[in-house]
């Protein structure tokens, strides 16, 4: 046994060994094509007399250019900066990827030994800051780091100044997902303390409140532009149709005409009436539809590529898009990853056809802003495949063509410049097509004033950024997006009840109400919190994050909950991020709640009655799996007998 423990020690050291120095290794190259990287770069940007004004002279040639003189028409600027432009900035500003961030606000340009495995990941994986904007040209990026306020605007001016330095001074676009919610999924939000935090979109539409989204809008647009954000990847028009969607969560239910008004609040809220200094452009997806996804698998996955329609129901996907994105103006669109299938001329995806992005988005619809793929739809990277379906078969090349023929403007996800410079060399693209595309992208970057200031104040963020009014108004809206779905003669709770608590994440602050015990049988009310059942996959590295698969509990889950809540009267509290099924529970349940991201203190003022719940759901629930396998993908509450049908919502 000594010899075997031995021996195991000294694997175990060899292999630490290797492991350091393969660390090492990665470092030394890292640290030296960092370097190398760096010195492409220029000097930084002087400041010129002009008019009165101190403007920066990006393209160091000392004088001040069309492009740098904020006086000057957008039009003019775009055209003057485009003609300055060379090939290698052209193909680069057609590419936003994800950048790393260190946890303390600088680019990430080396490997880093950290607590957090997601750190060491993006470390490793991603190509350092200086290689995407000194090398590849690049300047549109979105970060997946969640740092304090001023962490975040050191961040911002850290890569803003080294944009600065390139030949033209191009300002980097920082882009994000959604910061406002709990949840977090690199591939669709990211939870960040730092922000205020208010319900999903889901819960947004479950108050029926146009102004409160509107607010919502533009609390969100202030942390943004503090910390240097200037590009939100949302809203998602996309509607819920088909319960079983793992996305669900960020849409605002499966009603078109629900779905287009919060839409359109939700973009007039980030964006202001007009796109300028100030706002935060929306990229609004999915055009033209996401969500009627075959057997509810999602479009991440190979086994989710089919977008279906069963109830020839196409139009009624577009709804929110021409109610709601395009009246607020919306920036920018992204179409998914799926195939919607038979609706067009070939079954390739959104995002590579034709008849989806030109002849729909861009002839019918006049829409000429830029238009962005989701992320890796032409590429395999370390979250999985190329998503490039109905295109599988055909090169990176063909793809890229395919893309930019369709009359998309921008590849999310892809860092890959180079391609777009061959296409056009041999002549499968002009660069007039190309110009076309880049300067819808510039056109955004001068409307949103970043040419002429791209910095912030990290002071002044660390006060703006999840200030207390703006914590209390999500709070609000938390209270507001809950849904009393049944109550019998139980809610609101007298003050001192006894009560027990599961699944709650901070019991404690029920004890300013009520009485909590430690055991149902000295309970008056049991308060049971429920997540959305779904199926645990882990064949492809994002589908950890994805809650998809079955709404229905296991007969042992189902037993469990039961078992409790039929000891004593109970509240039932389910958080709904799509929609479950309750039937059995809802039964047994005296009372019964949906939630869409509400914190526990709020939940216990709603249930002494400090707070009467008001909202709606903007889905309904089905009753049954057999109804929800019978339901058409496309079409709105179609399940047979639901539980509680969309709309419904009581109070005391």
């Amino acid at each position: 046994m000594k010899k075997f423990f031995k021996v195991l020690k000294f694997l175990l050291l060899a292999i630490l060994l290797i492991i350091i120095i393969g660390f090492a290794v990665v470092y030394f190259m890292k640290s030296s094509a960092s370097k190398a990287n760096m010195s492409l770069l220029g000097g930084e940007a002087i400041a010129l007399s002009y008019n009165g004004l101190s403007i920066r002279d990006l393209n160091n040639n000392g004088k001040v250019d069309i492009y740098e003189d904020p006086s000057a028409d957008i039009d003019a600027r775009v055209d003057d900066l485009v003609s300055q432009m060379n090939m290698e900035e052209k193909a680069g500003s057609m590419f936003i990827n994800m950048i790393g961030t260190t946890p303390k606000g600088e680019p990430m340009e080396k490997p880093i030994i950290s607590l957090d495995p997601m750190n060491i990941m993006m470390s490793l994986m991603l190509p350092s800051n200086s290689e995407m904007i000194a090398r590849k040209k690049m300047n549109s990026f979105n970060i997946l780091a969640s740092l304090d306020a001023d962490q975040m605007a050191k961040y911002n001016n850290s890569i803003q100044k080294m944009a600065e330095r390139t030949r033209l001074g191009i300002p980097i676009t920082i882009a994000t997902d959604p910061r406002h919610g709990t949840e977090n999924n690199p591939g669709a939000s990211l939870y960040t303390p730092a922000f205020s935090q208010w319900p999903s979109s889901l819960g947004l539409a479950a108050t029926r409140d146009t102004n409160l989204v509107r607010e919502f809008g533009d609390i969100a647009r202030q942390e943004y532009v503090a910390s240097g954000i200037r590009l939100a990847l949302h809203p998602m028009a996309d509607l819920a149709t088909e319960p079983r969607w793992g996305r669900i969560n960020g849409t605002f239910g499966e009603d078109a005409n629900l779905s287009a008004i919060m839409t359109k609040a939700y973009v007039l809220g980030f964006q202001g009436d007009s796109l300028g200094a100030r706002s935060v452009a929306c990229m609004t997806k999915h055009f033209s539809g996401g969500g009627p996804q075959k057997d509810g698998e999602d479009a991440h996955f190979p086994y989710g590529k089919e977008q279906v329609y069963p109830g020839n129901n196409f139009d009624y996907h577009v709804i929110p898009f021409i109610d709601g994105a395009f009246p607020a103006k919306t920036a920018q669109i992204m179409p998914y990853y799926g195939i919607p299938v038979d609706q067009t001329s070939e079954n390739v995806a959104f995002g590579f056809n034709k008849d989806i992005i030109t002849t729909l988005l861009r002839d019918s619809l006049g829409f000429d802003g830029v238009v962005c793929t989701d992320w890796n739809i032409i590429s395999d990277s370390g979250m999985g495949e190329g998503r490039a379906w109905g295109m599988e078969s055909y090169s990176v090349n063909d793809r890229v063509q395919k893309v930019i023929d369709a009359g998309c403007d921008q590849f999310g996800g892809e860092s890959i410049p180079e391609v777009i410079m061959e296409l056009v060399k041999n002549k499968k693209i002009s660069e007039g097509r190309i110009d076309e595309s880049v300067k819808r992208i510039m056109r955004d970057k001068f409307r949103l004033g970043l040419f002429d200031n791209p910095y912030v104040d990290g002071a002044a963020a660390m006060k703006i950024v999840g200030k207390t009014e703006f914590r209390d108004k999500g709070k609000i809206a938390q209270a507001k997006s809950m849904v009393l779905l049944k109550n019998e003669n139980l809610l609101p709770l007298k003050k001192g009840t006894k009560i027990y608590t599961e699944g709650m994440l901070t019991p404690e602050v029920f004890g300013t109400h009520f009485t909590l015990v430690s055991s149902p049988k000295e309970a008056d009310v049991i308060l049971k919190r429920l997540k959305t059942p779904y199926d645990e996959r882990s064949d492809y590295f994002l589908e950890r994050f994805f809650h998809q698969g079955r709404l229905y509990f296991t007969d042992e889950e189902e037993k469990h909950i039961l078992d409790l809540i039929n000891q004593k009267p109970s509240v039932v509290i389910a958080n709904l991020e799509r929609p479950g099924i309750f039937t059995n529970i809802s039964k047994a349940a005296g009372a019964f709640f949906a939630e869409f991201g509400t914190s526990d203190k709020i939940l216990a003022e709603v249930l002494i009655g400090n707070i009467k719940p008001e909202g709606k759901l903007p889905f309904e629930l089905p009753s049954s799996r057999a109804a929800v396998e019978n339901q058409k993908e496309d079409v709105p509450y179609d399940s047979e007998q639901p539980l509680y049908p969309f709309g419904h919502g009581l109070s005391y």
